[in-house]
This record gives structure tokens, sequence and C-alpha cells, in this order.
């Protein structure tokens, strides 16, 4: 019987675009980063908002929070 294993190279198509890697994986980070930031910052504004009572309080504590993540982050 023939054996049906791949004797040429491994990669057959184009070659790679290793910069569009580099750049789609910086894009993943950031878009993780900053989404995680949103995330902790809208449940700790929502669970400000419940027990202070208040929706503009918890509104500037939200937007403060992302402007301080935001400056760590970056």
């Amino acid at each position: 019987m023939a054996e049906h294993t791949p004797s040429g190279p491994v990669e057959l198509g184009a070659k790679m675009d290793y910069a569009e890697h580099d750049r789609t994986y910086a894009g993943f980070l950031m878009l993780a980063k900053y989404g995680s930031l949103f995330c902790l910052g809208l449940l700790i504004a929502m669970a400000f908002g419940f027990f202070a009572g208040g929706f503009f309080s918890a509104l500037i504590l939200f937007v403060l929070i992302l402007a301080v993540g935001a400056f760590i982050l970056r």
C-alpha cells in the first residue's frame, strides 16, 4: 500500500506574515486588558450604586475607575 504521509514542506500555502501576526496578538492583548478593566469597573460601580443608592455617584466612580485604569494600563 502507498503511504500518504506528506513529503514536502509543511507550509504549502503563502508565506506567513509574521508582522501581521504580531499586530493581531498586540490587538488581542489590548482588547483583553481594556475589556477586563471595563468589566471590573462596571461591577464595582454597580455594587457601589446598589449599596450607596446613587446612580450619578456610581457613574462618576465608573468613569474615574476607567480613567485611572487606562492611565495605569498604558
